[in-house]
């Protein structure tokens, strides 16, 4: 299997670069995994698909402003991007102009309530900084930082809370859980009056979700690790909706991720943490779920090949070629599909 394989065209307009004003007012494409039929909705109209004991399982992970921008003591801009506490104010780092950022290299953020000096410069050319401040860090950083936007969205974004599902809560992540980002708070009122159960899982997401996969074939890439969890009373509500006959239906390929990596071998689900390298492309048994909510994802990327895994790469492919034929709006910020 090629990465070739999931590789799709599409228009560079068609990448959404601004939220709409309305969370749930951005298309919802319908694909029967089981034929490939597709049909076009409105996000709000999800809830006409969903059934009385079915359980929407969504990520609560919530972004880090985690984009600093700075300045060397001689005057020399530094961006530095947070990607893993390592405890002791010290944090793994992406830092740009890396050359300038040797071991000992300071930082100075804002008026200089907030410094850097890095410790460590990894194989990966990641740098290890130790952070020095008043207070509490992540204070600080609402003050200090930008939320770190993918590479592919190149206007300002005006409204940081539009990167952040409506139920974010458990700060962490270096992007957003972005199939989240279509609910809002009244159109989940609409769904748990309807009888459907509404469960979380924590994934913090890593800048790996947007790593290209640049070897040929497909089984020879390594995913990034991701912390993921399930806690007590999630496991509980997945239990029982298995046990009732309802669907588990993801919103989002961390939310699959996380089910996937943490359910039991005979299907049931229990109280449980880890980090998670788990990488699904077609050929792999779900275990956990029966339903997925998703955005449209980049050609050749491995979120493409997980939805293919899912729906099947030939009905995944036709929908996107429908998606661009029908203008749909793509990545973070654009459109939606749900899959069941």
């Amino acid at each position: 299997m090629r990465t070739s394989d999931f590789f799709y065209n599409l228009p560079e307009e068609l990448i959404a670069q601004t939220p709409l004003e309305k969370r749930d007012s951005s298309r919802l494409m319908m694909l029967d995994r089981h034929n490939g039929n597709v049909t076009h909705k409105h996000f709000y109209d999800i809830i006409d698909s969903l059934k009385p004991g079915d359980c929407l399982v969504m990520n609560d992970s919530r972004v880090l402003p985690a984009r600093l921008l700075g300045h060397r003591p001689s005057g020399g801009a530094v961006e530095v991007l947070l990607l893993r506490d390592l405890g002791d104010k010290k944090w793994e780092c992406l830092c740009r102009p890396g050359k300038k950022m040797q071991v000992g290299s300071e930082v100075i953020f804002g008026s200089g309530e907030l410094c850097g000096t890095v410790s460590e410069v990894k194989e990966d050319g990641n740098r290890v900084v130790q952070f020095s401040y008043e207070g509490i860090f992540l204070e600080v950083l609402e003050r200090l930082g930008k939320m770190p936007l993918p590479p592919y969205i190149k206007a300002e974004l005006q409204d940081q809370e539009r990167y952040q599902t409506v139920y974010s809560r458990e700060v962490g992540s270096a992007a957003a859980p972005t199939a989240g980002l279509h609910f809002t708070k009244e159109l989940l009122e609409k769904i748990r009056d309807k009888g459907v159960k509404t469960a979380f899982v924590t994934l913090h997401v890593g800048l790996g979700t947007f790593r290209p996969v640049k070897v040929d074939e497909v089984t020879e890439h390594h995913m990034h690790s991701e912390l993921c969890m399930i806690s007590r009373e999630t496991a509980q509500i997945l239990n029982t909706t298995r046990a009732s006959g309802g669907r588990i239906i993801c919103v989002g390929t961390t939310s699959c991720r996380t089910l996937e990596s943490l359910v039991n071998e005979d299907g049931s689900f229990s109280e449980k943490s880890k980090w998670t390298d788990i990488f699904i492309y077609p050929g792999y048994q779900f275990k956990a779920m029966q339903g997925l909510i998703t955005n449209f994802h980049l050609p050749e990327s491995t979120l493409v090949m997980l939805v293919s895994a899912f729906a099947g790469r030939e009905n995944v492919l036709n929908a996107y070629e429908e998606a661009v034929k029908e203008r749909y709006r793509f990545f973070s910020f654009g459109d939606a599909m749900c899959i069941l």
